[in-house]
């Protein structure tokens, strides 16, 4: 049985019931691991309404960026800046099945929280399409958060840690750069001030 809350009419209804979920900004932890990177194609695994998508093409990149939600793909090309609307192929599809068809300088993933089963299938099709000599950036809510204020669903199978993606790389194919629980600060829905930590896989493909 499908898990609703993985599905596009889930997130379409999510989506249209507001006239914006997220800032708009893009995720710091792409801001900090890829911002010294020279710019190429990305894909954008789970882009929603498209601020790191939209953060790429200014930068140079040429990007795919891919979500379940049309509702969200709709939203973030009419925020693409008319400079950058060309660099960036809005894609509808199904992550849980979906494969990349060609290959990337910089696979992109951010904040998809599938349970392990469907997870770490999903995670091995976006590292199969990093380019020999890309990157891999994966980034997640650390299993710690649940711990917090913040609102983290009370399932552990949903969360994960950066060494624990890393470990399903091939040693002899990636070098991890980066595999880190990274704090930051975030205010939870009464307002008061939590650290939270990032699970952060910064991870370079041999060439």
């Amino acid at each position: 049985m499908i898990d609703e809350r993985f599905t596009a009419r889930f997130w379409d209804e999510r989506y249209s019931s507001a006239s914006r979920i997220w800032s708009g900004d893009p995720n710091p932890q792409l801001v900090s691991e890829a911002g010294a990177l020279d710019p190429g194609t990305a894909l954008d695994a789970g882009c929603g309404e498209g601020g790191d998508a939209h953060w790429l093409a200014r930068r140079g990149w040429q990007v795919t960026a891919v979500d379940v939600s049309a509702v969200a793909l709709e939203r973030g090309a009419a925020h693409a800046e008319p400079d950058i609307s060309g660099r960036i192929d809005w894609q509808c599809a199904d992550l849980t099945t979906w494969a990349p068809d060609r290959a990337y300088d910089l696979v992109n993933a951010q904040f998809m929280h599938f349970p392990r089963a469907l997870r770490e299938p999903l995670f091995a099709r976006l590292a199969d399409a990093v380019s020999p000599a890309g990157t891999l950036l994966i980034v997640g809510h650390h299993p710690s958060d649940m711990q917090t204020t913040m609102p983290r669903p009370p399932e552990p199978d949903l969360f994960f840690t950066a060494e624990e993606a890393a470990n399903s790389l091939d040693t002899q194919r990636w070098d991890v750069i980066t595999a880190a629980s990274r704090p930051r600060m975030a205010r939870d829905p009464e307002g008061r001030e939590v650290t939270i930590h990032d699970a952060v896989l910064h991870a370079r493909r041999r060439p």
